[in-house]
């Protein structure tokens, strides 16, 4: 019997009457009908419950999950997906840099195409450099942590620089143990000095080999998050510290673990082949990487001024439906019934504000260096194809953040303050984010951060919501003062959404890094400079050449005629 997963009424009734609650709705009312007729709860790990629901539960379902959808909610004012609205929400919004224009359409998003577009399938190509070519711009030296409640960002000029490309010559910092130079005690004082919003990073092209990097640490935290997906917490500590590899600081291994462990918590069962640490050979296909490849392709043929339209059309070309999972499954559905962006979002989606928009927001920040604002609105244009509100934010957030460390002139701290501008002040997200920050600011050890952000968010979030996931991707990153082995670590050591969660960590850590030689060869080594993708004709792809690839998107313009 075939089950299709994220996608039966039956079962995501259960997840809109917990979103219902989290975003301000009352569906007490709906609640007690569904439990009344014998409707059960949402399956809590699986896409879908294991037997079918009856004719009339299913119809049931249907018709509550609307009557959901016209419910009033109490956060709309202070949580808006519209970006005019966010834009006015935002008081430390970040301005352009000079020289810089607007790269958003000209209609609204969704309103019909932006131009003659390239063909379905073709993608740009050209010679690509050897790998870490061209020197690397500047970073900020790892151990430089800010104190204090988290502040818009830019705010002031950074330390003193080391060349990019330099490797460290101490041990890695395992998870768990704060870097070495860390800030103050803030409840000595200290802190961060507050930002100006009118001070933008000016627009710097990042070189190939710090997008070579980003790459390699996407994938490589992907990677190292594979196996323990959808483990619980407790699960994921035990199965490392049976090998001895806690606090973790490398991939994880089935040598060595008991089986009486391996049979109460087997690992990812569609994963373990591919990325535990005997079996990598190459990166495996994963939509954390499937995702910036098709980013890579929007923005070959639409440029910087694509709609949300282009961005489902080009969905519809080059993504297998059944790559799709959670929200973007609900979208690509409600595509092919004919339902236009931004109602694909909205319609029986209660996946929206999980965390499958965040995965895709890495490729506008990294072509949008110095301007946080304009990867930021790409990311939206992105984003509101399947997600509302505070899922849209968190992709915000991440191009933002991205955008600024892309210059290679910030460190994690102004990064990340950088996010925070772009999102609502009010909104749920960016209370998340700034007590995370603060946690992972106060303790010296992350698994008190991670234990104080479970107890906050596990009892009323999924496990892929974007909230807890965002707020402990900043607190690992804040926590590893942008160290590259240390933010991948802590991201996946926190549980969750593991391979996401390390993907982005690793994104933003390796992107500040700077270039592959920045990064320790036994995470690189095992990728073969190889990724497996059902995404165009991306399949065998090198890092280096999605760089080059990327590298030439930095300033691109839309096509003309």
């Amino acid at each position: 019997m075939l089950r299709l997963t994220w996608v039966q009424p039956e079962d995501l009734i259960g997840h809109e009457l917990h979103q219902a609650t989290q975003d301000g709705r009352e569906p007490s009312a709906v609640k007690a009908r569904w439990k009344a007729a014998g409707g059960k709860e949402a399956p809590l790990r699986a896409g879908a419950s294991p037997e079918p629901a009856s004719r009339y539960l299913r119809q049931l379902a249907e018709d509550l999950l609307d009557e959901l959808a016209d419910l009033p909610s109490r956060l709309a004012d202070s949580e808006p997906t519209s970006l005019a609205k966010i834009k006015a929400s935002c008081p430390a919004w970040p301005t352009q840099p000079a020289g810089t224009r607007a790269t958003g359409p000209t209609q609204p998003a969704g309103s019909g195409p932006a131009g003659p577009t390239q063909p379905a399938g073709t993608r740009a190509t050209g010679p690509t450099q050897p790998a870490g070519s061209g020197p690397a711009g500047p970073t900020q030296p790892a151990g430089t942590r800010a104190t204090g409640p988290a502040q818009p960002a830019g705010s002031g000029p950074a330390g003193p620089t080391q060349p990019a490309g330099t490797r460290a010559t101490g041990p890695a910092q395992p998870a768990g143990s704060r870097a070495a130079g860390a800030a103050p005690d803030p409840k000595k004082g200290g802190g961060t000095p507050q930002a100006l919003a009118s001070d933008p990073t000016p627009a710097a092209t990042p070189t190939q080999a710090r997008l070579e990097a980003a790459w390699l640490g996407r994938a490589v935290g992907c990677l190292l998050g594979k196996p323990v997906e959808k483990l619980p917490l407790q699960a994921i500590r035990a199965l490392a510290q049976s090998t001895g590899n806690w606090p973790l600081n490398t991939y994880f291994t089935a040598r060595g673990v008991p089986t009486q462990l391996l049979t109460q918590h087997p690992w990812n069962r569609r994963s373990a082949s591919t990325s535990l640490a005997e079996n990598i050979d190459g990166m495996p296909e994963d939509d954390d990487l499937n995702y910036p490849l098709l980013n890579l392709l929007l923005l070959q043929r639409h440029g910087k001024t694509f709609t949300t339209t282009d961005v489902a059309t080009l969905w519809l070309d080059e993504l297998p439906a059944g790559r799709t999972f959670t929200a973007e499954r609900i979208a690509y559905r409600n595509l092919l019934t004919g339902l236009e962006p931004p109602r694909t979002a909205r319609h029986r989606n209660p996946f929206r504000e999980w965390i499958g928009a965040l995965i895709r927001a890495d490729v506008h920040g990294w072509t949008n260096p110095g301007d946080p604002a304009a990867a930021a609105e790409q990311a939206h244009r992105d984003a509101t194809l399947t997600h509302t509100a505070n899922g849209v934010y968190a992709a915000m957030f991440t191009a933002a953040t991205i955008a600024q460390a892309a210059t290679g002139t910030a460190d994690i701290h102004t990064a990340l303050r950088t996010g925070l501008t772009v999102i609502p002040p009010a909104s749920r997200l960016a209370k998340a984010l700034t007590h995370a920050i603060q946690l992972a600011r106060t303790h010296d050890d992350f698994d008190t951060v991670v234990d104080e952000l479970h107890a906050t968010h596990a009892p009323t979030h999924h496990w892929v919501h974007a909230i807890p996931n965002t707020a402990l991707i900043a607190a690992a990153l804040t926590h590893a003062d942008g160290d590259f082995t240390g933010s991948i670590c802590r991201a996946v050591s926190g549980g969750w959404d593991t391979d996401s969660n390390g993907a982005t960590a690793g994104s933003i850590a390796a992107l500040l890094a700077g270039s592959p030689a920045a990064l320790p060869d036994h995470w690189t080594t095992p990728l073969k400079n190889r990724l497996a993708t059902t995404i165009g004709d991306f399949n065998g792809t090198g890092f280096d050449t999605l760089a080059h690839l990327t590298h030439t998107l930095t300033h691109l313009e839309a096509p003309r005629p």
